[in-house]
């Protein structure tokens, strides 16, 4: 299994790779256009997305800063976020790159930043989590794209298994 999410977090680094790669070519306009995503606009909602997985890693790691706020601003531009995406994807993939079956079957517990209380749940599919949320906001991030008239982006896992991750078949 952490084989699994070390292929998961290679994929998640190509696919946040060329999704920045796309957002490069919107104007700072079009990158913080109001689109009606839940966090309004590609800018806000990539934001989220490093904001997400320093809190998860917080999480797991204990190390490293964790906002207090899904929405806490973190860069005001495009390429401060972008390299601070850059290095996030890194810590996630050395991080993971440490994990063992042990560790992945280990209860993690924390309070959530969304609801009062604590939660108690093994750190797989905790971690799972964490990859599926990227997915789903980058899918929100790829819609604003094409609702701007841009063309659709190829970011699905087939496609990174066919390309830089034949490693994984």
């Amino acid at each position: 299994m952490p084989d699994h999410f070390r292929m998961f977090a290679d994929y998640n680094r190509w696919a946040n790779d060329r999704l920045y790669e796309a957002c490069a070519t919107l104007s700072d306009a079009e990158f913080r256009a109001d689109k009606g995503a839940f966090f309004r606009s590609a800018a806000g909602t990539l934001n989220h997305l490093l904001v997400a997985d320093r809190i998860w890693l917080k999480r797991f790691t204990g190390q490293g800063s964790a906002p207090t706020s899904l929405d806490a601003p973190l860069y005001e531009t495009f390429a401060d976020l972008r390299a601070a995406r850059a290095i996030e994807d890194q810590r996630i993939i050395d991080w993971v790159d440490t994990l063992s079956e042990a560790d992945l079957a280990a209860t993690i517990s924390y309070s959530p930043v969304s609801m009062p209380g604590k939660v108690e749940l093994p750190l797989g599919p905790l971690l799972s989590h964490v990859f599926n949320h990227q997915t789903h906001h980058r899918g929100q991030v790829h819609t604003i794209f094409t609702a701007l008239g841009h063309p659709s982006l190829t970011l699905d896992l087939v496609y990174f298994l066919l390309g830089d991750g034949k490693r994984w078949q």
